[in-house]
């Protein structure tokens, strides 16, 4: 159906690429070949990510529209070309592309108030397109709820993980509350992450200003810094980050830079199915740098015995323990 060649037909061609790429996801799960193939044909060109992440983004935004509205647009007589005939998800995100471009996603004249639910499963990776045009990625195991009204744009991170590209609005702020902590702008681009003992919050573009529970328990952060906010609300001070490492879970990738393997082992366990353990402290201490696929941990546990002097057991619930070798 669709090889890993580089794009050299440009952005249309990118384009309907990820439209089938699209319709195949829809219809049923892939097999192994095809996740392989799909994977290969995403990183084969950085146009090929891109013009799926829009997709997706597109789609999204279909639970933000009143239903008759809605059915109305996709009612709409469509003009054909003397080119292939669209696919019917690819003709969908053209038409609400359209009406992206109407306004009628627009936060200003979303009647009343608006609320959502938005949820990833283990190892699923989903793009949300809000009201007012601004864009949330949710990485694995996330829940995040919606609230929109006069003078407010509200987030809550239940769980999980989540980037932020906002709209800018002066008249209204974007306030994401997790755990302890509160970020708070108008237009900037930033990851939350919520862990059970603490919130971390990374800046890529903009400024944000990251509270705890008191107001004097606040710090303002520029790209390229980062914070974290405890479980009783302290706010650590500002420091140096690397955004694209720490957000690479965009793009399906974990990166390891000389990193516990007690924090490699919480950080795998997110995207699996069953809790991957380390036997000891001493285990726990060693540390790990290397780049693997968010989406194969498998290959992670398998390639772990030839960097580190460790091995894996299964134990009786299907979880995994890392002892020593």
């Amino acid at each position: 159906m669709i090889d890993s060649r580089e794009c050299a037909g440009g952005s249309e061609t990118a384009r309907d690429e990820a439209a089938q790429w699209f319709v195949r996801l829809q219809d049923s799960p892939l097999s192994g070949e095809e996740r392989s193939r799909f994977d290969a044909w995403r990183e084969a060109h950085p146009d090929h990510q891109y013009e799926f992440d829009v997709l997706q983004g597109v789609w999204s935004a279909t639970e933000l529209v009143p239903k008759v509205r809605l059915q109305a647009l996709c009612d709409a007589p469509v003009v054909r070309t003397q080119r292939r005939p669209l696919l019917r998800y690819a003709v969908a995100a053209s038409v609400l592309a359209v009406a992206l471009g109407l306004g009628l996603f627009s936060g200003l004249d979303h009647p009343g108030v608006y609320t959502g639910e938005f949820s990833t499963l283990p190892g699923e990776r989903r793009q949300v397109a809000l009201p007012d045009g601004s864009l949330m990625d949710l990485n694995t195991r996330s829940v995040v709820t919606v609230r929109y009204e006069k003078g407010r744009r509200g987030i809550k991170l239940e769980q999980g993980e989540a980037m932020f590209s906002v709209e800018h609005d002066a008249s209204r702020p974007f306030v994401v509350e997790a755990g302890a902590g509160q970020v708070t702008v108008t237009g900037t681009r930033f990851d939350v992450r919520r862990d059970d003992d603490q919130t971390r919050v990374v800046v890529e573009a903009g400024t944000v200003k990251v509270q705890g529970r008191s107001p004097e328990a606040s710090v303002t952060l520029t790209a390229g810094r980062g914070t974290q906010v405890d479980g009783q609300g302290q706010v650590a001070a500002a420091y140096a980050v690397n955004p694209q490492e720490l957000t690479a879970w965009r793009t399906g990738k974990l990166v390891f830079n000389n990193t516990s393997l007690g924090e490699v082992a919480r950080e795998v366990s997110r995207y699996r199915e069953h809790p991957l353990r380390v036997s000891t402290a001493a285990v726990s201490n060693l540390r790990l740098t290397s780049v693997f696929k968010s989406t194969d941990t498998d290959a992670l546990l398998k390639a772990l015995p030839h960097i580190l002097p460790v091995a894996l057991r299964t134990l009786p619930d299907g979880s995994q323990e890392i002892i020593s070798r």
